[in-house]
């Protein structure tokens, strides 16, 4: 009679065309550069946006301001604008945080189906892919606060 063995259950597999894979690594991978190429975009626009609102509020001069509500409400406002462009930091960090977890993706589905090159070393996963699921928890600019710098 044989003894009985507890062997661990394998988890399950499934079989993957090395072209799929291939595919499928290179569209994580392009959607990665292409978050980076929007992450460039909304500095360049929160850039000039914050230069416009300083520009304006430095047009208005003190004195007029201070004698006219009007004015006064305008720079209150203009500075309103610069505090929500704040959003953008939150913005910058969930751009940040989906490119790293496409890079893990593509990084683990290509060692995993594709394989390593001889003497390739593999990426230390745990290093790519964020330890957090969610790096920011606000929604919109109204849920919270935010440290503004």
């Amino acid at each position: 009679m044989e003894p009985e063995h507890d062997t661990p259950h394998a988890p399950p597999t499934v079989a993957l065309p090395v072209m799929v894979a291939a595919e499928l690594q290179d569209a994580l991978l392009t959607a990665m550069h292409d978050l980076h190429r929007l992450q460039g975009l909304l500095n360049h626009a929160t850039d000039n946006l914050i230069a416009r609102f300083g520009e304006a509020d430095g047009a208005l001069p003190d004195a007029l301001v201070d004698a006219d509500p009007a004015l006064a409400m305008l720079r209150l406002a203009l500075r309103d604008a610069v505090t929500e462009l704040q959003f953008h930091d939150m913005a910058t960090q969930l751009v940040t945080h989906t490119g790293k977890v496409l890079q893990a993706c593509a990084m683990q589905l290509g060692e995993q189906v594709l394989g390593l090159d001889e003497g390739e070393q593999g990426a230390d996963l745990d290093d790519l892919a964020p330890n957090r699921p969610n790096p920011v928890t606000q929604s919109e600019m109204q849920a919270g606060s935010i440290e503004l710098f």
